[in-house]
C-alpha cells in the first residue's frame, strides 16, 4: 500500500510541474510566430507531455523504493531540482514571452536531466532507461526554443 501511496504521489508531483504552466495558453502570439517548417504541430504536445511526466514518476517512484529520500537524497533532489526547472520554461515562454530566458532555462534543464540520469543509473537503471526519451525530447525542443528565439 506505502509503495502504491507513492507512486501515485509521484506522479501528483511530476503533473503538478505541468499544472504550473496550464494556465498560459498560446493564443495569437504562439501562432504568429515566426516557426521553422520542422515545428510540431500542437496536438502533438499533450500526448508526448503527458507519458513523459508518466515515465518521470515512475522512475523517480522506483528509485524512492529503494530507500526513500534517507538513502537517495542526492538522486531524488537532483529529480526535484529538474522537475521546477521544467516547471519554470511555460510561465517564461508563454506567460513572459521571454524566449530567451526560457532558452537558458531549457538549457539547464537538459543538463539536470542528464546528472539526474547519471545519478538514478546508480539505483536503478531502469530508472534511468525512463528518463531518455525526456531527454531526447527536451533536447528537440531546445533546438526548437533557439530556432523560434534567433527567429524572433
Amino acid at each position: 500500500m506505502k509503495n502504491t501511496l507513492a507512486l501515485i504521489g509521484w506522479i501528483l508531483l511530476c503533473f503538478a510541474a505541468a499544472a504550473a504552466g496550464a494556465g498560459f495558453t498560446t493564443g495569437d502570439w504562439y501562432i504568429l510566430l515566426n516557426k521553422p517548417s520542422w515545428s510540431p504541430p500542437g496536438w502533438v504536445f499533450g500526448p508526448v507531455w503527458t507519458l513523459l511526466y508518466t515515465m518521470m514518476a515512475i522512475a523517480a517512484w522506483r528509485v524512492w523504493k529503494l530507500g526513500g529520500f534517507t538513502q537517495q537524497r542526492r538522486p531524488l533532489t537532483m529529480f526535484l531540482v529538474q522537475l521546477a526547472l521544467n516547471a519554470i520554461w511555460t510561465p517564461l515562454f508563454f506567460g513572459l514571452r521571454q524566449l530567451g530566458l526560457a532558452f537558458v532555462d531549457i538549457i539547464v534543464l537538459w543538463f539536470a536531466i542528464l546528472a539526474t540520469i547519471i545519478m538514478f543509473r546508480r539505483v536503478s537503471p531502469v530508472a534511468a532507461w525512463l528518463l531518455v526519451p525526456y531527454l531526447l525530447w527536451v533536447a528537440f525542443a531546445s533546438v526548437l526554443n533557439g530556432v523560434l528565439w534567433w527567429m524572433n
